[in-house]
Formats: C-alpha cells, structure tokens, sequence
C-alpha cells in the first residue's frame, strides 16, 4: 500500500472493524477510525496509521486485533436514555411480566451492547423503585458488550460528574450513589442486580439463556441490513412467545425481519411474531 493512500488505508481499518464486530463505518464517519486509532498506534510506538494496517494484516497480533476493535466501537451511553423506554418499561412491560409469570415469579433481562452500564443499572433501579410488587420474585439482569474494557469500568460502578447528570434524576442520585472524591459510584445493592460479561453480537447467543425482555437499542444502526436480520433471529430465539424487545428510536424491524413486530402504540417496542405468520 502507498504510504499516502488515505482511502486505502481506512477500508482495511473499516474492514478488521466489520469483520469482527459487524460495524459499518460510512464514509461520513471515516474521521473515526483516525481519531481513535492514531493514539492506539503511537501507544503501541508505530509512527503512523499505516504501520498498523500492517500489523493487522498480519494478524498474528491477536491482542492488536482486539483493541483496534474496541476503539473503533461507539460506546456513547447514559442513565435513563431517552426516557421513554424506561417509562414504557414501568408502566406498560414490566406490569405485564408480573400478571404473565406470577406462576414461575421470575424474569430475565437482557441489555445488548451495554456499554459502561448505564443502561442495565437505570433498568435495576426502575425494578428497585418497584421492589413491593417483586417481593419473592427473581429478577436477573445481564448486561454484555464487545469491548472487555468498558465492562470492567461497568462492574466497578463509578462515574464522573458529567456522567451522572446525564439522565439521572437528582432524587435517584442521592438514594442509589455515594459520592466518591470527584465521582459517584452506584450502590452495592444496584450492582448486585446486574452481571456483565462479554459478547459479540455477531456470534452464537446460546450461552445465555432465554430472556423475557432485551433491550437492544442504538446498535442496529451500525450494522448492514443481512448482519440486522441475523441479529433480530437470533434474539427473537432466545425469548419466550410473549417476550418483548426494545430498540433505539431510530432503528426498526420494518423490512429487515418478519421475526418482530411493532407494538401498537408503544414505539420503539416490538413482541415476537408467531411462527405461522413469519
């Protein structure tokens, strides 16, 4: 590869990214792939972006592979994101669980691509919050991402100022955080709730069981129309005929899988389709 050639060098980088974690970088977003892979070469004492296309074509550097991986993935989250989710969580979802499994007493959540946590701790409160109706229930949270490094910062709990203003309602700060010098750290309690491990969406989901609610939102829109569908289908095989699936406001099922359909009235929430109607 020419040295200069710019262009070249970003779709092997866009590539590795697409390869291992279903990622499409559009040429709007090719600013990305520089500005978070020009630290990761220097940190790894290369001169330029070109050494470590090198290396990555290598691929003998499994480590390499992994963090340019990492770097590349969007890990933008925040407490009760779009609130509306939350509130269709509480007052539309969670009501009916209770009714539907009263028998067996238990649910299990799942929040795909969960980034630092934000998402499956404002889930654990909204069940905490409700914690009279769940009285000898058994409620499990699974949070996973590809990137091991901001899982570790998940199980940890802590957040700075910025973060916690984002979305946190000051009443909730104060009740499930401790302030911790310059940051706040949820409590032993809200953690408790949550298990985090990783996973790539692009591989087999059967290690974790059946989950009556996933929340899988803003990570479709990173992805092509076959690697959606494969997800969708491989989610809507991991829940129940009455589970319900969450996405982002700007992600749909509409013409990528008949697995899903919208629920009237409930945006960005959609339930399994029968069998007999896929």
């Amino acid at each position: 590869m020419v040295p200069g050639d710019k262009s070249a060098r970003l779709r092997n980088l866009d590539r590795t990214g697409q390869d291992r974690s279903g990622i499409v970088l559009t040429k709007e977003k090719s600013y990305l792939l520089e500005s978070r892979l020009l630290p990761l070469a220097r940190k790894r004492g290369m001169a330029s972006l070109d050494e470590l296309v090198a290396a990555i074509r290598n691929k003998r550097d499994a480590r390499l592979i992994s963090a340019v991986t990492e770097a590349m993935t969007t890990n933008e989250s925040s407490f009760f994101r779009d609130i509306r989710p939350f509130d269709i969580f509480r007052k539309v979802v969670l009501p009916e669980m209770l009714e539907s499994r009263a028998a067996k007493r238990g649910i299990r959540i799942w929040c795909a691509a969960c980034s630092t946590g934000q998402e499956p701790y404002s889930l654990a409160i909204c069940l905490r919050e409700e914690a009279a109706k769940l009285t000898g229930w058994r409620t499990e949270i699974i949070g996973t991402d590809l990137s091991t490094e901001v899982l570790e910062k998940a199980k940890v709990g802590l957040y700075s100022q910025f973060e916690v203003q984002r979305g946190m309602p000051i009443q909730l700060l104060m009740k499930y955080f401790s302030q911790v010098n310059e940051t706040w750290q949820i409590s032993p309690q809200i953690r408790a709730m949550v298990r985090f491990r990783p996973l790539n969406l692009l591989e087999s989901f059967s290690g974790l069981g059946m989950f009556d609610i996933v929340f899988c939102r803003n990570v479709l829109i990173y992805f092509d129309n076959p690697t959606k569908k494969a997800v969708l289908e491989k989610i809507a095989r991991i829940m129940p005929a009455d589970g319900k699936l969450f996405l982002g406001g700007a992600e749909t099922v509409i013409g990528v899988t008949k697995a899903f359909r919208p629920v009237s009235g409930q945006r960005g929430l959609y339930e399994i389709t029968a069998k007999d109607a896929q």
